[in-house]
């Protein structure tokens, strides 16, 4: 099983990460997503406040990508790719965990996006 490291967990953490997913079409879409938590070993946590198209694609096809990278990268840059699985929750365990996020206090939280990651590439 995948785990992620100390320095992925703050990076991931830390920073604004980049959200892709794909139609049925094969046609790409990415977001920027700011409130986003490890919950597991291998586990990312995703609130969904403005994200209609992403959960349109994410119901038809599960498989997403993120980007992220650090907020001093022209200085010490650090960024990781991340390849996982997808599901999305609107009641339940992981929609509660999103909704108590200090961040989500004046935010629609219509959902949350578990994702499990299966593959993790260095960008810089």
């Amino acid at each position: 099983m995948l785990k992620f490291d100390s320095k992925q967990k703050q990076v991931i953490e830390n920073n604004a990460l980049a959200l892709a997913s794909v139609n049925v079409n094969g046609s790409p879409h990415v977001v920027a997503a700011a409130f986003v938590k490890v919950v597991a070993e291998d586990k990312i946590l995703v609130t969904n406040n403005y994200m209609n198209t992403t959960i349109e694609n994410i119901q038809k096809n599960k498989q997403v990508a993120l980007a992220v990278w650090n907020k001093d990268w022209e200085e010490n840059c650090c960024g990781f790719e991340f390849i996982g699985i997808a599901e999305y929750f609107t009641s339940g365990e992981w929609y509660d965990k999103v909704k108590q996020l200090p961040e989500n206090i004046d935010e629609p939280c219509k959902g949350a996006l578990l994702i499990t990651i299966k593959k993790v590439k260095r960008l810089a």
